[in-house]
């Protein structure tokens, strides 16, 4: 496992390499000048120019991304044209309610959509099986948005048990998990309806195995055949379901984060693009890079710990 681990580490370098490479690319290639977004169009040609030198612009192409590696690596992800503050700062102060947002409908899904699976294979063409899928259904047929409004208008508006909008501090749990539900509901409930539909097939075709039959003649328990046997071998399409899902919510969460005006990593992002923050824009997509290296590497490693057969060249 460790060896494993240790190999996944040193690819994900050259990867990281070359995911920087094309946001440095895709950030330059941009169309407008990023002094020109910071002054405004009535600067006088001086002042871009100078503007320019401080943001090292001028500075040949090789030149910038060998500064840019080199801050990378010292990790300074440089300063807001906006606000001329750290970009970490901001970052620091959204990054977590995003990770909180996608954690709890990450759970939110797999509680629910599990079980509905296993329970929705088990009785195939039955009641449970034709309410689970018409559930499913229903959830994949949902915008998030749309979601997120209805949510809103029955707990919050008319039955007040949660906030619509905003996200506490996390130095006040209680306030800060009450408004986490609502938007942590919105995107689980949408993951549900996937993890439900996969997990039902992967079962219907293990519960047909001769293994699985084998089980069952050995007089082990139903429980036993379907948890130890069945559902674990199921899990491998599951958890790389689910390795695609967190990384979707990470980007796809500022939907979800503009209707419920809570902070995040995506309206950030949003933000930055709008004001033509290149420097914010830059760091931001780094960031989201790094994390999705973390959640691929994690996958791999559940991969094996569900599977010791598994196994990578």
């Amino acid at each position: 496992m460790l060896r494993h681990i240790i190999r996944r580490l040193l690819l994900a370098i050259p990867t990281l390499l070359a995911v920087f490479t094309v946001i440095f690319i895709i950030v330059r290639v941009a169309p407008g000048d990023p002094a020109v977004a910071v002054l405004g169009d009535n600067a006088s040609p001086d002042a871009v120019a100078a503007l320019r030198t401080r943001m090292g612009l001028d500075e040949p192409l090789w030149k910038q991304y060998v500064t840019f590696l080199t801050n990378l690596a010292q990790g300074d992800l440089g300063d807001s044209l906006k606000t001329s503050q750290p970009v970490w700062t901001q970052i620091r102060s959204a990054l977590p309610h995003t990770l909180e947002l996608t954690l709890a409908a990450l759970l939110i899904g797999l509680a629910i959509g599990v079980p509905t699976g296993v329970v929705t294979a088990i009785k195939r063409n039955q009641a449970p099986d034709y309410i689970g899928r018409i559930v499913s259904l229903v959830g994949l047929s949902f915008p998030a948005f749309y979601l997120a409004i209805l949510l809103i208008y029955l707990f919050a508006v008319k039955l007040d048990w949660f906030p619509a909008v905003g996200a506490p501090p996390f130095s006040k749990p209680g306030a800060n998990l009450r408004s986490l539900v609502l938007p942590a509901v919105t995107l689980g409930l949408i993951e549900m309806a996937y993890v439900a539909r996969m997990t039902r097939s992967v079962m219907i075709a293990i519960l047909a195995d001769d293994y699985v039959r084998t089980a069952r003649a050995k007089g082990l328990q139903e429980w036993v055949v379907l948890v130890k046997h069945a559902l674990r071998a199921g899990l491998i399409p599951v958890v790389s379901l689910i390795g695609i899902f967190a990384i979707s919510m990470i980007g796809s969460s500022v939907l979800v984060e503009e209707v419920f005006a809570r902070p995040g990593l995506g309206k950030l992002m949003v933000g930055a693009t709008k004001q033509k923050d290149y420097t914010s824009l830059q760091s931001i997509m780094v960031v989201y890079a790094f994390i999705i290296i973390i959640i691929n590497l994690l996958t791999d490693i559940l991969y094996t710990w569900i599977d010791p057969r598994v196994r990578y060249a």
